[in-house]
């Protein structure tokens, strides 16, 4: 039989249920939220672990199909293919906060399927994903430590939180952060806002942990219910006598290669400690050990003893000894340099090096029709600013086949992406559409964090007025017993073995970007408070050395940037620029040689050019198109028929009206072509636009009347007229008597019909 729980959860009702659908799954669980959110979890674990791996194989999936939201794909194929960029990065959400409450030493597939079935396309659904995966799991027979869910975190116009915010209230607030935790701690935190201030981050944490408490309660209320007693899976475990022998016979090698400041070094020297050189060691006692060590797979096993007396080594050496690997101290920054304009073509570059991670991103204007279009489940806004983070394996000098990005690199590229986007300006004033890509060259951790920093550069160099300089820093936490230590700046190492990778980006007045992912199970808002001071410092110094770089956006956009103007018309002359097919629009971009030209449903034109001359002339033929005729002004038109009574002239793009034959010249004129010809140029002037919208135009009203006084005005070969002074008075005879010989003969005067004489 199905069973619920029901809670009230952000001002809407959550209700939690199972036992109905997906009843094969390990678990289900599916989650309705407000009068139009369903999300529905299925949990599968493998019967066996698999072999020969040193990793959890753990698979988390956000399925968006777009019945949710009763649309259909648009495009050509009709079926969802690649999940989005939104799919992956909820996909993302899931996986971070559960991965660490999985036992240790788990080896079974597990796949985490969250699927939308309905949305409301202004109520994001991607927090709910953890809720029903951790509703799923704590359900499931399988082997998970702590019950998980998540909520976000907004603010509204009066800088109250609200949990789970519309994407309206995203914007009111200026603030949206993810928050996953479990009753005691919080696992994970992403979002953005718009230069929030520490303390106000810290609130929303633990305005969300509170929300988080609710609802893992409940759940943890269905499971006692419905739940499925934990099953006993196989949990992979070191030979206890290799350990021993291992710790005994390479303590040393690993406290001396910790303590190799140069990675590629280092990494040498721990590539030294392998199970051959563990076997040259074995003595005549060791020949158990021997054996292990000669077994195939037991390297793998060689290797997971390593790393832990690795992990061991970097607690003593940070949190004992307050040493770090490179000799640097806790709160110290490896060094900063950093050049822009590094290439000569592209409209803006920088490259950002901070120790041994180095990043070039570099920086396009284009067009508004640029955008990238969103068509997914949820009502997101084109983007006009991109940002693509590529990790190519020469970064960290391996090899391995380039193929698209994976996860991780749309997670970074999306993070550096939210970091820029408050300081951008308001696409009124700079209306390009901008894409970044930062290449990683060299990567010893905070690569992410590099981007923010190139992509500050990059922008700069290209001419874009951002408000102020984004760097950005990750920060480590490293745990020993009850003690722990804060790392700034932290790099591969130290995130690799840490308990903590914490990012912050922002400018000098608040927080743009943050990311926490932790391995351990939960995080307490102290630690957070101290890291966050940490790294608000950190920024602070990476800002300034940013602003030694380049101090302020470059005042003119490269050469080889698009030019773009903006101009604004009548909604309904609209399809007057634009033209049957196309073909108005088609023809200007044709006769003036712009990029493109844009029309927004509010009458915005955009005109995108790589020289002044061709945008203005292309502005001046769309202003003409939707300019009115007005009844007195004077146009220079194109003669372009010639009829009886008159020659018609086009005076603006699509407008023409009739200069009658009466109109042509101050004289009478027998014949049209004797003025005007087609294709003639002539100045004329609107008299009358009649109530069919038929214009009426003359040229002898700026000949004769209209032309300065005396000028009457004679017929040339072309159709001008010259001055040819007063006429002689003509002399005028009496008119002859009627009854004089000659005389012409007088005209009776017509009677009105019906009229008698002798009325």
């Amino acid at each position: 039989m199905p069973e619920s729980v029901t809670l009230t959860v952000g001002g809407r009702t959550m209700t939690i249920e199972t036992g109905e659908l997906a009843k094969q799954a390990n678990g289900s669980a599916l989650v309705r939220y407000g009068d139009q959110n369903v999300v529905l979890c299925a949990v599968t674990a493998s019967e066996k672990p698999r072999e020969g791996i040193d990793f959890f194989p753990l698979t988390c999936d956000f399925e968006e199909k777009m019945y949710a939201a009763g649309k259909i794909p648009g495009g050509y194929i009709k079926r969802e293919g690649r999940p989005p960029e939104h799919g992956v990065l909820s996909s993302r959400q899931i996986d971070r906060p559960i991965r660490p409450l999985f036992p240790d030493g788990f080896r079974n597939d597990v796949q985490i399927v969250a699927t939308v079935l309905s949305i409301d396309p202004q109520l994001d659904a991607d927090v709910l994903g953890v809720c029903a995966a951790g509703a799923a799991l704590a359900l499931s027979d399988i082997p998970f430590d702590k019950t998980v869910a998540a909520v976000r975190v907004g603010r509204d116009e009066n800088g109250k939180y609200v949990c789970n915010p519309t994407l309206a209230e995203y914007e009111t607030g200026g603030m949206d952060i993810v928050i996953a935790g479990t009753a005691d701690g919080v696992m994970m935190v992403e979002g953005g806002g718009n230069e929030v201030a520490e303390e106000d981050f810290l609130g929303a944490v633990e305005f969300a942990h509170a929300e988080i408490r609710k609802i893992v309660k409940a759940i943890d209320q269905l499971a006692k219910k419905s739940g499925k007693a934990k099953r006993e899976y196989p949990v992979a475990h070191v030979d206890s006598d290799l350990e021993r022998w291992v710790h005994k016979n390479f303590a040393k090698d690993v406290a001396k290669a910790m303590r190799t400041v140069d990675k590629q070094k280092r990494e040498a020297a721990f590539g030294e400690l392998n199970v051959a050189e563990a076997l040259s060691r074995c003595g005549k006692k060791d020949e158990n050990v021997k054996a292990l060590l000669e077994t195939p797979g037991t390297a793998k096993e060689f290797n997971k003893i390593l790393k832990a007396m690795e992990e061991d080594e970097l607690r003593t050496m940070v949190v004992d000894e307050k040493i770090r690997p490179d000799g640097r101290k806790p709160d110290e920054v490896r060094p900063i340099w950093c050049k822009v304009h590094y290439v000569p073509r592209v409209h803006g570059s920088g490259i950002f090096t901070r120790g041994q991670t180095q990043v070039f991103t570099a920086a396009t204007l284009g067009s508004k029709s640029d955008a990238q279009r969103l068509d997914g489940i949820m009502d997101f806004e084109d983007k006009r600013y991109m940002h693509f983070y590529n990790f190519p394996p020469y970064s960290v000098g391996e090899t391995r086949p380039m193929r698209g990005p994976g996860r991780r690199e749309i997670g970074h590229g999306h993070l550096a992406e939210r970091a820029l986007v408050p300081v951008l300006p308001a696409k009124d004033e700079f209306p390009y559409t901008l894409r970044l890509i930062s290449e990683v060259l060299e990567s010893n951790g905070s690569s992410s964090m590099a981007s923010v920093c190139g992509s500050t550069l990059a922008l700069m160099d290209a001419g874009v007025p951002i408000r102020e300089h984004v760097a950005g820093v990750a920060m480590g936490l490293i745990l020993k017993g009850n003690k722990y230590a804060i790392l700034t700046d932290i790099q591969g190492l130290e995130d690799a073995l840490g308990e903590m990778d914490f990012k912050v980006a922002g400018t000098k007045k608040g927080i743009t970007a943050i990311q926490m992912d932790i391995k351990v199970q939960g995080v307490t808002i102290e630690i957070m408070r101290e890291a966050m001071e940490q790294a608000r410092k950190s920024r602070f110094m990476i800002i300034d050395k940013l602003a030694e770089t380049i101090a302020a956006p470059r005042e003119t956009l490269s050469e080889f940037a698009p030019r773009m103007i903006v101009i604004k018309i009548d909604p309904a002359k609209i399809k007057d620029v634009i033209g049957p097919g196309g073909k108005i629009i088609n023809k200007i971009i044709a006769d003036t040689g712009v990029e493109k030209i844009d029309i927004e449903d509010d009458g915005s034109v955009f005109i995108t050019s790589l020289d002044g001359a061709s945008g203005d002339k292309a502005k001046e033929i769309v202003e003409n198109i939707t300019r009115e005729v007005m009844v007195g002004e004077t146009y220079r038109g194109t003669v372009t028929r010639i009829i009886t009574i008159g020659a018609f002239v086009q005076i603006l793009p699509g407008k023409e009206g009739l200069v009658h034959i009466s109109q042509l010249a101050p004289t009478r004129v027998d014949k049209v072509e004797d003025v005007v010809k087609l294709g003639d140029e002539v100045m004329v002037k609107v008299m009358e636009i009649d109530g069919q919208g038929r214009i009426n135009l003359s040229r002898k009203a700026l000949l004769a009347g209209g032309a300065p006084s005396g000028a009457v005005g004679g017929a040339s070969g072309n159709g001008d007229y010259a001055s040819r002074g007063p006429r002689p008075p003509r002399e005028r005879d009496a008119a002859p008597s009627a009854s004089a010989p000659g005389a012409p003969p007088t005209r009776r005067r017509r009677r009105p019909p019906g009229r008698r004489d002798d009325e």
